[in-house]
């Protein structure tokens, strides 16, 4: 059995690209504006991928759930799932893309409502290894009473004995050895357990954070704030749970 780890020794491999963003400080890769090109989509399985020296990014959508794919030089990390039950169509989504599950190195969830976390609990069967936010700990079984009122028989609660628990700021690192550039922060505003994943190369997943296009007129500072956060990493496209990405600079 897997051990459950809390926090990381892995060496940052030196950054690609890298450019410094005189708004944050911090070190950003690519260009102000959306990385790469957008080189396909289906509608079967709804995938783009954008290319960036921070990572091949894959919007892979198989159900209601937006779910994205990075692929790094040495690993691949999926962000979210959809609901139990859907594991056959992630399986024709990735083969799509001529995958297969161990390809998957790690899986996360921006939260752990039931749309976002639905089969993480059978990839862990498969062999995925799961990565959790200490941010997020208190909150890893909020959807087992949602799908027991279901009599969901697909649902297989997460085993957080068998994850890896990092905090945010062990994050940069931790992708580092994926070779994937960015970082991982907490953004409550959805629930208090929400995390974004932020690429090097300006595009954010924000899970179900609300809609920046409407964040002047949302009255909740802790929205307010996640996103002040989030636009101090020089962000360019916002990329949402279930909505089309938006580009905002």
């Amino acid at each position: 059995m897997e051990e459950r780890t809390t926090g990381t020794s892995l060496s940052v491999k030196k950054q690609c690209c890298l450019k410094t963003n005189t708004k944050s400080g911090r070190e950003r890769t690519g260009d102000s504006h959306l990385p790469g090109e957008q080189v396909g989509e289906v509608q079967d399985g709804d995938f783009r991928m954008l290319r960036g020296c921070a990572g091949m990014l894959t919007k892979l959508k198989y159900g209601n759930t937006n779910t994205y794919l990075i692929r790094g030089s040495t690993g691949n990390l999926l962000v979210d799932t959809d609901w139990a039950g859907t594991l056959p169509a992630f399986y024709r989504a990735i083969k799509t893309l001529e995958l297969q599950i161990g390809d998957i190195s790690y899986v996360l969830s921006t939260h752990y409502h039931p749309d976002h976390m639905g089969i993480t609990g059978e990839l862990m069967e498969l062999g995925v290894r799961l990565l959790i936010f200490d941010v997020q700990l208190p909150h890893v079984h909020f959807s087992d009473s949602i799908y027991a009122k279901e009599k969901n028989r697909s649902y297989k609660p997460v085993d957080e004995n068998r994850a890896s628990v990092l905090s945010c700021r062990e994050s940069r690192a931790f992708l580092a050895s994926l070779g994937i550039s960015g970082e991982i922060i907490h953004t409550p505003g959805h629930s208090d357990d929400s995390i974004s994943l932020i690429l090097d190369d300006g595009i954010a997943l924000v899970g179900d954070l609300p809609p920046y296009s409407a964040l002047a007129a949302i009255d909740d500072n802790t929205v307010k704030n996640s996103y002040k956060n989030i636009l101090s990493y020089g962000v360019s496209r916002i990329c949402y749970g279930h909505m089309t990405d938006e580009k905002i600079y």
